[in-house]
């Protein structure tokens, strides 16, 4: 069983008891808070050696399908696979790409506390127009901008405390490119790429051809500009001949969508008839940048059809089939409501012609707005999340994205009410009952006794962190509540013990809670509570003027 560094020694303590001492017949299965063996769960309630060791596998949170086994115990560690959005690199991130990247990492997080053996991708789309362009603007060759942009993306991650396993570009071609031509030659396979002529519109800002019921006043209305017409002969993909399937997928919740709005918006968007798409843009229009087609010199595979398989190229798709094969199908999905269509009917599609396995959810969040206003350079509110944390910290910036922008729908952003949450929540709230208890306990010089469960994070499953995280705010209050009630500070001998004893085991509670949503928050809790002597330290969060 491979025990996470952020559980803490008390708690591995506990989980290789569960390994050492549970010799019974009956298999254990954990999940969620059951464990099926009936005589196994009388043994352990009954047992006062196994009391803490129940309370302790009681409180696991959703181990995936974990399982003991009976006679050698072998612990069967589940994987599970998420990924970020495959973002172009024509500018710099923002806030808005923070917000999912520090959403993505709180599942990460919860996964590996949980014992699972977690793989998190990312990457970049190189070859997109809208980044030659952008390159052209700044006098750059196209390969350095790239270089330099994707790099600053990669950069961003851990800048945030938001670990990668993989890290793969678009204009990797010894990587990459394999297994974007291994797709391509699948679904031509299946009869479903053919050629043809097509004009239209096509917006460069969304990589996509435009029908004129998507445009507002004649604009795009995600970038407000005109889309361009285009007349070329491309290769075509038969989205169409899949609709009905897609949408049986869809409403059974077989490929799930959270949440709820954004999967009526995608169930209606298929109902409304799919039409066929571009898979293919000649090499000229490309300046060739892009993935060479098979058998075919002139053209070069479309940036969805190419920047979609980064998903599975990343975990060895074309190249490494074993390691693709243990990590695939993704477990989730996390993206922006802008490119939902992308992710939750044309990436089915080209699997289900692929014969190859989906996805099984995609959470779609929604923007994080500056003062009302979406983030755009042309308005020059663009926020960069490393100055922002660089001034207050980045946990408090990961505290206000998960806290302030609900999961399932836009939020909004400016200094002052950042500077606000901040004092209310992290300065007045936390960080004042840390140090109040911190200060009582100092000053008792009392030993206090280790906590006898580990709570891990729970996460529910329409992943509305926001919500998760009102509840541990909501214990916190409790904790405070208790010390106005119980007035700690004018007791003694052993009932200032037991007083003391509750409130510390509370804050404790808080810091396991928050263990996956402000981590190095949660381990400076840890170490400071661990006991038996507990002193004050500095704050954790200096309130702001």
């Amino acid at each position: 069983m491979i025990i996470s560094r952020g559980i803490g020694v008390e708690m591995a303590m506990y989980a290789r008891k569960i390994i050492s001492t549970l010799r019974v017949r009956d298999s254990i299965h954990l999940s969620g808070f059951l464990m099926r063996s009936d005589h196994t769960s009388s043994m352990l309630k009954s047992n006062t050696e196994f009391r803490k060791l129940w309370s302790f596998s009681n409180n696991i949170f959703k181990i995936k399908s974990a399982s003991f086994q009976s006679n050698d115990m072998k612990h069967h560690q589940q994987t599970f696979f998420v990924s970020t959005a495959i973002p172009y690199v024509n500018a710099k991130p923002h806030i808005g790409h923070a917000l999912e990247y520090v959403q993505a990492d709180v599942y990460v997080r919860a996964q590996r506390l949980a014992g699972g053996d977690v793989f998190f991708l990312t990457g970049t789309d190189d070859n997109a127009l809208k980044n030659v362009q952008a390159a052209e603007k700044e006098n750059l060759a196209v390969t350095e901008f790239l270089d330099r942009n994707s790099q600053i993306f990669k950069n961003t991650y851990e800048n945030l405390g938001v670990h990668l396993d993989i890290f793969q570009r678009g204009s990797d071609a010894n990587k990459h490119w394999p297994g974007v031509q291994k797709l391509w030659d699948a679904c031509y396979a299946s009869g479903d790429i053919y050629e043809k002529e097509y004009e239209g519109l096509y917006c460069v800002g969304c990589e996509s051809f435009k029908a004129e019921s998507d445009l507002v006043n004649g604009l795009c209305p995600d970038h407000q500009k005109k889309p361009e017409p285009v007349k070329e002969k491309n290769y075509f993909f038969r989205l169409s001949k899949y609709q009905n399937q897609i949408l049986a997928l869809i409403e059974s919740g077989t490929l799930k969508i959270t949440p709820q709005g954004k999967k009526a918006e995608i169930v209606a968007f298929i109902k409304g008839g799919l039409e066929d798409f571009s898979v293919s843009r000649s090499k000229e229009r490309a300046r060739g940048v892009g993935v060479p087609i098979p058998n075919d010199p002139n053209q070069v595979i479309y940036v969805w059809f190419d920047a979609l398989a980064i998903y599975m190229t990343g975990i060895g798709f074309g190249i490494d089939e074993k390691t693709w094969g243990k990590w695939w199908p993704a477990d989730l999905h996390i993206i922006g409501k802008d490119i939902n269509r992308f992710h939750t009917v044309y990436w089915p599609a080209m699997l289900l012609s692929a014969k190859l396995p989906l996805p099984k959810a995609v959470l779609v969040h929604g923007f994080v707005n500056v003062d009302g206003l979406k983030i755009s350079k042309s308005i020059g509110n663009v926020i960069d999340p490393i100055a922002v944390g660089s001034e207050f910290g980045l946990e408090a910036v990961r505290y206000y994205l998960l806290s302030q922008i609900p999961t399932d729908g836009d939020g909004d952003f400016t200094n002052d009410r950042f500077k606000g949450v901040y004092n209310a929540n992290l300065a007045n709230g936390l960080g004042n009952l840390v140090s109040r208890i911190a200060k009582l306990c100092e000053k008792s010089e009392i030993d206090f006794k280790p906590k006898p469960n580990l709570e891990l994070p729970k996460l529910e499953d329409d992943y509305r962190i926001d919500l998760a995280l009102q509840k541990i705010w909501a214990d916190i209050s409790a904790v405070d509540k208790h010390i106005n009630e119980h007035t700690p500070w004018a007791l003694s001998g052993k009932r200032l013990e037991e007083v003391l004893q509750i409130e510390v085991d509370g804050v404790r509670s808080v810091a396991e809670k928050l263990a996956c949503f402000l981590p190095e928050t949660a381990e400076k809790i840890r170490k400071q509570f661990t006991g038996p002597k507990i002193k004050s330290e500095s704050p954790l969060f200096p309130r702001l003027n």
